[in-house]
């Protein structure tokens, strides 16, 4: 009672054509179309075996009939949940953002820029593992000579670390049922290919099909799986958004090839939260967890320098202290410069045109500078305040004192909005050592610790007022 026609189907979004395109119609994505078997059901034949009615057991009704199940339906309050109880890798920082640890039979991508230290960081994650079980490495991009190289620079050489150079997925699969390890490492999966599949390594059929294949087997053997990914230039996952659904959890790499910082972002979680983030300083020797990274986003200064104000970001639930700087110069140039660095230029700009319209800041035809230290990048609203108290300091040469910070999200009418936050925010500054902190009106009944009780809190209603209480006061 059901006829196939050809058709034609996104591996992206699922958008459905009756002639092949080049480009999907509905998300955009060039060569996603593939072509595929629609379904289609005769109305007149679902009507004639009484589909509705209580003899649909044949024809288009066969189906609900069922089969046989795999494992009986029990009360969820008898089902054992010991088995999917996270187990710690070692890593501090990487547990904090799976949430624990790795749940047997889970999937997780990890996915980040070419060289920011994937294979670094599974490698040393692999190596700790394997003190409490077997751990089988796959790679597909490197020589297993090239591996233990770098196994040896950062002293991630275990007995139990099993390593093979494999790009048939075929293969992979048998090492495993060999080996039967507790934990898989594929680097990467866009490498690998499954020979009874159409399509190049990397192309959409291909990752789809190896990752299915992968996940089943992780699941039937309760055997954790961490499979790296490719990004395209625009940092997101490279291959068919169906990867991101097949998996369990999405770790994001991030870091700039120019700093030592790198941090690890849950993008997906099914196990725990999606809010955290791991910090990690990568040296010569591998990579190290920084439990406390608010240093690194901070000059040092014998004296208060114009320009610079501090301020508290959160990446994740993680509190980050971390410094804007800000240079005004006389230009030569007709139209003056705006260059930004770890700061969202969109944002550095209308922060300039508040402070000349509101706060009578003049900054003519002046050169504007403005970035972060430590290579962090800033995009959230709650920097606003600090770097319209940057700007400003620099245009006057006036500094803003030691050991004061400054939060908040500045409007186009001058105003200075609440941030989410604030109480913990206050709470870290006040613990590296700072005593003042200026936040917007009405943050203080939000459990922001009262004045004399060692920070002392200024709210602020405008932008006129942070800059009188930062740079007067």
């Amino acid at each position: 009672m059901a006829k196939s026609t050809a058709g034609f189907r996104c591996a992206e979004c699922g958008w459905q054509t009756p002639k092949w395109t080049g480009r999907c119609g509905e998300c955009q994505a060039w060569g996603t179309v593939e072509e595929t078997a629609v379904p289609r059901l005769v109305r007149a034949g679902i009507r004639a075996a009484g589909y509705a009615g209580s003899g649909a057991a044949g024809g288009a009704g066969g189906r609900l009939g069922g089969g046989p199940v795999s494992t009986a339906a029990m009360p969820i309050g008898k089902v054992d949940a010991a088995h999917a109880s996270a187990r710690p890798t070692g890593l501090d920082e990487l547990d904090r953002v799976l949430g624990g640890g790795l749940v047997p039979g889970a999937v997780l991508l990890l996915a980040g820029e070419p060289g920011v230290g994937k294979s670094t960081l599974l490698l040393e994650a692999g190596a700790l593992v394997a003190a409490e079980g077997t751990v089988l490495y796959i790679t597909g991009e490197e020589s297993a000579a090239q591996v233990r190289l770098r196994a040896d620079r950062i002293g991630a050489v275990h007995e139990n670390l099993y390593l093979a150079a494999e790009t048939d997925l075929d293969a992979i699969i048998a090492h495993a049922g060999t080996v039967q390890p507790r934990l898989l490492i594929i680097d990467s999966v866009q490498t690998i290919a499954a020979a009874d599949v159409d399509g190049v390594p990397g192309g959409v059929t291909q990752v789809r099909e190896v990752a299915a294949a992968l996940t089943a087997l992780a699941k039937d053997r309760a055997m954790a799986t961490i499979l790296v990914g490719h990004v395209t230039k625009d940092g997101s996952v490279a291959g068919p958004r169906t990867l991101e659904h097949l998996v369990d959890v999405v770790l994001h790499f991030e870091g700039d090839r120019h700093s030592r910082l790198r941090m690890v972002r849950a993008i997906k979680n099914r196990y725990g939260p999606t809010d955290e983030v791991g910090c990690f300083d990568l040296g010569e020797y591998g990579l190290i967890g920084l439990a406390d990274p608010s240093g690194l986003f901070l000059s040092r200064h014998h004296e208060p320098v114009p320009g610079t104000c501090v301020t508290v970001t959160l990446e994740g639930r993680r509190p980050l202290l971390a410094e804007v700087q800000a240079l005004v110069a006389t230009s030569v140039l007709e139209v003056p410069r705006r260059v930004t660095s770890g700061l969202d230029a969109s944002r550095v700009g209308m922060v300039l045109a508040v402070l000349q319209r509101r706060a009578e800041v003049k900054f003519g035809k002046a050169d504007v500078y403005a970035a972060t230290v430590g290579g962090v990048r800033l995009t959230e609203p709650a920097v606003d305040l600090a770097v319209a108290l940057a700007l400003a300091s620099s245009v006057a040469s006036l500094s803003v004192p030691q050991g004061v910070i400054a939060l908040g999200e500045v409007g186009l009418a001058g105003e200075v909005r609440n941030v989410a936050g604030v109480p913990r925010r206050v709470t870290e500054a006040e613990r590296m050592g700072y005593r003042r902190a200026i936040v917007p009106a009405g943050a203080g009944g939000g459990g922001v610790p009262a004045p004399g009780g060692g920070m002392e809190i200024v709210e602020v209603d405008d932008v006129r007022a942070a800059l009188a209480a930062a740079l007067r006061g």
